[in-house]
């Protein structure tokens, strides 16, 4: 079977997908990413000594936030009802990193993965705008879908 792209109709021009005849299912998804920091910003974001308050809460709420809006940032996808989504952020000190992973979840009749990557991607960039009066080199790296379940397509886990 030819894999084809599905946001693309046969004469080339943008589509939603219609997925009004597909069964609702439970849909999962999980999202990592990392955000590298300096020793001085690390340890006044693990202190919670930054300037702009307590970062990782803050990136949680954002992340959270973020992933109920995806389908008005991504313009073909569905708005979804969420019955999940969390951030959870960890603090790696060996790395100097900010290790985050997002949850979403849904019984519906398609995938979660967009809303799990804004998730993830958004509690980065505010990690990285609360921080950035100590630090302008922060990096934002390694987002990518680990886990995806639900739907005709079945279950992907990334493969360390």
């Amino acid at each position: 079977m030819e894999e084809k792209l599905t946001h693309i109709d046969e004469a080339g021009n943008v589509v939603m997908v219609d997925v009004g005849h597909k069964p609702a299912t439970l849909r999962k998804a999980i999202v990592k990413a990392r955000v590298i920091l300096n020793a001085n910003t690390y340890a006044l974001l693990t202190k919670n000594a930054l300037p702009k308050g307590d970062v990782l809460t803050t990136a949680k709420i954002a992340g959270i936030m973020a992933a109920k809006k995806t389908w008005e940032l991504i313009p073909m996808c569905h708005p979804l009802f969420l019955s999940k989504i969390d951030v959870r952020l960890e603090p790696v000190p060996q790395d100097l990193t900010i290790e985050i992973e997002a949850e979403a979840r849904t019984i519906g009749q398609t995938g979660v993965e967009m809303e799990a990557l804004v998730a993830a991607q958004v509690a980065a960039m505010t990690i990285y705008d609360m921080c950035k009066a100590v630090q302008r080199d922060i990096r934002i790296t390694d987002c990518r879908l680990v886990h995806k379940s639900g739907g005709k397509s079945g279950e992907f886990n990334e493969e360390l």
